[in-house]
């Protein structure tokens, strides 16, 4: 549970959520650092802040490819973080159901 409320605290960052967001979006290549900073329109070392926040908490994956350092959303933990909220927060008390969660994930904004 630990580990849970470590990886839900790297997450409680405006810009760390944005980081996330992108990297779902840019599943399973990635993104390299050029690109995310032109998207997000964040400082170089405020970046790699951000990005080794998430990778110490192994929420996303870095992998080089020649001179470019390419990150990836880590979706084998989201979808821990995800069970976790689910069997702790849902299941037990019957409060959301299955069926609302994918219309409330699915919903267009």
């Amino acid at each position: 549970m630990a580990s849970c409320a470590d990886r839900f605290a790297a997450l409680g960052a405006e810009p760390r959520l944005r980081i996330l967001r992108l990297l779902l979006a840019a599943h399973p290549g990635g993104m390299n650092v050029g690109e995310l900073q032109e998207e997000l329109d964040i400082p170089g070392s405020t970046l790699s802040h951000h990005l080794d926040k998430l990778r110490n908490e192994d929420l996303i994956t870095v992998r080089r490819d020649r001179q470019f350092l390419f990150y990836a959303a880590n979706t084998e933990v989201l979808k821990g973080l995800i069970a976790f909220l689910y069997a702790e927060c849902c299941s037990r008390s019957g409060a959301v159901t299955a069926r609302s969660l994918a219309t409330l994930c699915c919903t267009p904004k």
